[in-house]
């Protein structure tokens, strides 16, 4: 497995080597249907049940509180229109996060297009929700509240289990959804002490494979189906089952429970040598999200004048990959809403660098982006016409030392 150079695992992880040789078998002997009554569903449906009590471990959850979906964005559809559709709900409004992932705001937008109201609540300059903010959104018809664990894209790890409480303070029948997708791998859950109604998980995110996830569903929370079929998942995903991408996300759950520790303590030194390199070789940079609280695989910096989808093609060009932001928003070339949301100004945020790492990631991929970012840097602000003394005003830059003289 080549990984060289690559530092974008928040698009995407390879799999772990022993994640493909648990799901071998069941890509070809063990294929049998986990539904039927014969003797060749049983090893699918053996299969099944054991991952289901894998991927409950690593949450702190019970083996029943797990449905699997096809991924991270059908667990949080699953969620927020189960959770606000369901038949006799508290009512049609709900409260959100400004800095929520595409998989959760797009919902929220189909919400309002079906005559709910949404209330996105702000953050501050490094993207923490205030507990606060979150209970004084609620009113009494209010039916969900959702706030993610973590952010993927600028690192903030969310003071959710506070949220909740907050929440559950104000009133205790709305029900509390998180997307912990970019948290899973790095960040421990216990669900057994944390009043978190729904909790949307991906395998591709702690190196197991695409195209599977899981929504917890708390014992006793009752969500509307958004699947309907055969009745498999409990009949809230209708649905033959995925065996080998729900074996593979089981054998990935098991590796990250045990070595989440290590992984994130190796992770956050490398980190930590990244940002410290490209701050003090690189002038006009600053940190987007905080220093402390953050996801230890995670580094996202601006520059000033330049702008993140040439770095980009700079960095692919010397073998290493990295990201503006977050994939579901690449192909937008807008500025991240996430950035914008933390004051960061539009052309600020056009200019920033995420860099994501994982379980491969190594000293010398820290060296390579050390060594070629601050020469990349130099070479796109020489060539740049956004240079010092430039601004941005409605849509266009502006030079403001020539705005001056106009106005003298």
């Amino acid at each position: 497995m080549t990984t060289k150079g690559f530092l974008d695992y928040q698009s995407g992880s390879p799999a772990d080597p022993r994640v493909v040789e648990a799901m071998l078998p069941y890509m070809t002997e063990r294929f049998g249907n986990p539904s039927s009554l014969h003797s060749a569903g049983d090893p699918a449906r053996e299969a099944l049940d054991a991952a289901r009590r894998q991927v409950a471990a690593l949450v702190g959850a019970a083996p029943e509180e797990i449905v699997f979906t096809s991924g991270a964005t059908e667990a949080n559809n699953l969620a927020i229109k189960g959770a606000a559709l369901r038949p006799k709900g508290r009512g049609r409004h709900v409260v959100a996060s400004v800095i929520e992932h595409r998989s959760v705001v797009t919902p929220l937008k189909y919400l309002e297009r079906s005559g709910f109201e949404v209330t996105f609540v702000g953050v501050d300059r490094e993207g923490f929700v205030s507990p606060a903010d979150v209970a004084a959104a609620i009113r009494p018809d209010t039916a969900l509240v959702t706030v993610m664990t973590a952010n993927g894209e600028i690192g903030t790890i969310e003071p959710v289990g506070e949220i909740a409480s907050a929440v559950k303070e104000r009133e205790p029948g709305v029900l509390f959804h998180t997307d912990a997708v970019a948290a899973e791998a790095w960040v421990p859950l216990d669900l057994s002490t944390l009043p978190l109604d729904l909790v949307a998980l991906s395998s591709n995110d702690i190196c197991g494979p695409k195209g599977v996830g899981a929504l917890y569903i708390r014992k006793g929370v009752r969500v509307e189906s958004a699947i309907h079929g055969g009745g498999q998942e409990r009949g809230l995903r209708s649905g033959t089952e995925n065996i080998p991408g729900i074996v593979g996300f089981g054998k990935a759950a098991e590796i990250a429970r045990v070595e989440m520790s290590s992984d994130a303590a190796r992770a956050r030194a490398l980190r930590d040598r990244l940002l410290d390199g490209i701050l003090g070789a690189i002038p006009d940079t600053a940190l987007n999200g905080p220093r402390e609280r953050r996801l230890p695989n995670n580094v996202n910096v601006r520059f000033a004048y330049i702008e993140g989808e040439s770095l980009i093609l700079s960095l692919d060009a010397e073998g290493i990959q990295a990201s503006t932001g977050s994939a579901c928003s690449a192909k937008t070339l807008e500025p991240s809403y996430v950035l914008l949301a933390t004051g960061v100004k539009h052309e600020e945020a056009h200019g920033s660098l995420q860099l994501t790492l994982g379980r491969w990631t190594t000293d010398e991929d820290v060296d390579r982006v050390l060594d070629a970012l601050p020469r990349i840097v130099k070479r796109l602000r020489d060539m740049s016409a956004f240079r010092p003394g430039m601004s941005y005003d409605k849509g266009s830059f502006r030079h403001e030392e020539h705005d001056k003289r106009t106005d003298e």
